[in-house]
């Protein structure tokens, strides 16, 4: 029954909620018991479902959100590099690329030993496994005798419980150590999960400390020494020898599973620097954030959704993403069709949220998971991941004319489709609602997916089952997209009338219970579970622009909401109107602004010829990005320009995240008005004010490759040479 799951009033901090959500992994818990983060100087490395992160100065201190972490399981928790027992200062550190970085350092005063004597560089790589190399210099006058030690230590926390409270596994922990000194072993088992943490040193260390490497050196004047440590990727033993000893030799390996993608992507020029830069660091953060798997025995390549908390899939994130990215090239939107079809729904599981025909929401591996206490295997909870799917499913086809693949996907379609009318609409309205069955579950599940994430103007929480207006837009954009499927490589008129009968019968009924008259017609951001509307002002009305379902008349009132100085921060389009009582420019869904959702309704207002307000937003992005060396966060805070100078960041920002590295090409793609139409590649610029001109190179599409040249509102596209 509608209403019994959550009630209707103001939620605070301290309410429980029905499931956690993408930004807090477990419930809210009192912030003194977190543990403490690195620092804004932290460094990141990242290849595949691997991260390892750090203090600037390239160590893991104990108790913090750092490690070494490997799917989803941390395998180092401590590294620290001291020399003498005191640790050392930071020269400069930084990513050298997504998988590598360089740590220059230097001593403190020591007993016995000036600053500045030493010189030091930790050199990190991630590919099929970690690598570290440290090397000493040494630029005193006299011999030295040092004590280097590199700590190790290691929880085996599940990542879901490193930015909450991790488990004591202390006497679960075994130690196995080389009696040579060159290897330290520390494993964990825990009914059918195993893990293992192994590092191998070159040379031997003078002796093993409990856990710790140590080496008793002689360094003389104008000497340098040098360690290799290694530390194999995998949850079970491995042999001592490494698959690559020689470091450059990684560096290449590391590298070349994206290289060919990398290079195979087309190339976008400007004059502007703002485009050229944020769309050349969009680009390498996707790279980095590609994950390669195997479904149905074929390797793709696909976004993960953020560093470094989501390195995994994520339906929603992964779908937005490769739609964000489709003009450039399909590979990432094949990889995610494939992948999240792999995983489709079979059964009725109400732990894990999941129905026959529903597309996967999140994917995890880790021990919480795979002992059944968190229900990621894969967990369901996402109402809007299907219908995104069937709109990538038309994206690539619209792209690619590849018939073959879409008719190997028809029947997962048709089982997206059923779920959709089936199990989606819970009490047969002809909405799609959701309410988590699972004691794990999400309570909001739409993108806004925090617990008051949706919330009335007043900022009471409404009751479940709640549907969501942007998810009708998406399923109304799914059945038209799926119609035309249905006339072309799928060969079935009479699913094609029927779903554009559905679509026109849904976009009647949506115009009529959505639409609210007040502060100059906007749309309610959902019904309840009572079938009210929930009267919040919302960017979610730039997502129905984007699907088409607005009436025509009506665009110029969404438009105008949309850029209203209540919405409008100046940096982007704010996700709640800043006169709802529930407005906070630092709530995470409520008052934020989010990059990918800038896009999305950027895409939206061109679509219904606002073409300067979509520019507004473009520019507004892009300008922020100079900020954060043209990378956009995952979400800004919705601070007005006016009484900043710069964009706030948000405090626990991912960043590169995927679908905020998508906006930047889907701006460019929204600029350029570009978009295929029966097998033609069609372009209908409109740039902005301080953007002359724009050029892609090797644009993909329809198997063939093709260059676009674009200066204010004039286009031309021609085959590439």
């Amino acid at each position: 029954m509608a209403g019994q799951q959550t009630q209707v009033r103001r939620a605070t901090p301290a309410d429980p909620m029905p499931g956690v959500s993408k930004d807090e992994s477990l419930p809210p818990r009192d912030a003194r018991n977190l543990p403490p983060e690195l620092g804004s100087d932290a460094i990141a490395v990242v290849a595949g479902r691997t991260f390892m992160y750090s203090n600037h100065v390239g160590d893991i201190p104990a108790g913090t959100i750092g490690g070494l972490v490997h799917a989803d399981t941390r395998l180092l928790n401590k590294w620290i590099l001291t020399i003498n027992g005191i640790p050392l200062y930071s020269l400069r550190s930084g990513v050298v690329e997504h998988f590598g970085a360089s740590f220059l350092l230097t001593n403190p005063p020591m007993p016995g030993l000036l600053a500045n004597t030493l010189g030091v560089r930790r050199r990190r790589l991630l590919g099929d496994g970690f690598r570290e190399e440290i090397e000493i210099r040494s630029f005193a006058e006299e011999p030295l005798d040092l004590e280097l030690r590199i700590a190790i230590g290691n929880d085996f926390a599940d990542l879901f419980e490193m930015k909450s409270r991790v488990r004591d596994r202390s006497a679960q922990i075994e130690r196995d150590h080389a009696p040579d000194n060159c290897r330290v072993h520390l494993s964990y088992r825990n009914e059918q999960f195993e893990a293992h943490t192994v590092v191998d040193a070159y040379p031997a260390a003078t002796l093993i400390d409990g856990d710790d490497l140590v080496w008793r050196l002689r360094l003389e004047p104008g000497k340098e020494w040098r360690c290799d440590l290694d530390v194999p990727l995998s949850h079970s033993p491995r042999q001592s020898e490494p698959p690559v000893r020689n470091l450059d030799e990684m560096e290449r390996s590391a590298g070349d599973p994206v290289t060919k993608w990398r290079e195979e992507l087309p190339h976008i020029s400007s004059d502007s620097e703002l485009v050229k830069r944020a769309t050349r660091t969009a680009t390498r953060d996707l790279v980095s954030l590609r994950i390669r798997a195997t479904a149905d025995e074929t390797k793709i390549l696909m976004p993960a959704a953020g560093l470094p908390w989501y390195l995994t899939t994520f339906g929603r994130d992964t779908l937005i993403t490769a739609y964000q990215t489709s003009s450039l090239g399909t590979t990432l939107a094949k990889g995610g069709l494939l992948a999240l079809a792999s995983k489709q729904g079979k059964f009725c599981d109400d732990f894990r949220d999941e129905e026959p025909g529903k597309m996967p929401h999140e994917i995890r591996s880790g021990e919480l998971t795979q002992l059944g206490q968190l229900p990621y295997s894969p967990y369901y909870g996402g109402v809007d991941t299907t219908a995104l799917w069937l709109i990538l499913l038309s994206e690539f086809w619209r792209w690619t004319l590849d018939e073959e693949f879409v008719r190997s996907m028809r029947d997962t379609a048709l089982a997206a489709l059923n779920w959709i009318d089936e199990y989606g609409d819970r009490d047969g309205d002809g909405y799609v609602e959701y309410q988590t069955r699972s004691p794990q579950g999400l309570g909001n599940q739409c993108w806004r997916d925090s617990w008051e994430g949706v919330q009335s103007a007043d900022g009471s929480i409404p009751v479940l089952p709640i549907a969501t207006c942007e998810t009708q837009g998406y399923v109304y954009d799914a059945k038209l997209r799926l119609a035309e499927l249905a006339d072309g490589p799928l060969r079935d008129a009479e699913l094609a009338a029927r779903l554009r009968r559905d679509a026109g019968e849904l976009f009647e009924r949506f115009n009529r219970d959505f639409w609210i008259d007040d502060r100059g017609g906007y749309y309610a951001i959902g019904l309840d579970g009572d079938k009210r509307k929930i009267d919040s002002l919302t960017s979610n009305i730039g997502h129905l622009l984007w699907s088409g379902i607005v009436p025509e008349d009506r665009a110029r009132a969404v438009a105008d909401r949309l850029m209203s100085d209540a919405m409008f921060s100046g940096w982007g389009v704010r996700t709640l109107s800043a006169l709802d009582t529930g407005y906070n420019p630092i709530g995470y869904h409520h008052g934020t602004v989010w990059p990918h959702d800038n896009s999305i309704i950027a895409v939206g207002l061109g679509r219904y010829g606002f073409r300067e307000e979509a520019n507004r937003i473009i520019m507004a992005m892009l300008e922020a990005s100079e900020f954060s060396e043209y990378r956009l966060p995952e979400v800004l805070s919705g601070y007005p320009r006016s009484r900043a100078i710069f964009p706030v960041p948000f405090p626990t920002a991912c960043s590169p995240q995927a679908w905020a590295s998508g906006a930047p090409l889907l701006f460019v793609r929204t600029m350029l008005g570009l978009r295929t139409t029966q097998g033609r590649v069609e372009v209908d610029p409109c740039l902005p004010d301080g953007i002359e001109h724009i050029h892609i190179s090797g644009l993909h599409a329809f198997g063939k490759q093709w260059d676009v040249d674009a200066s204010g509102t004039t286009g031309e596209i021609r085959p590439a040479r």
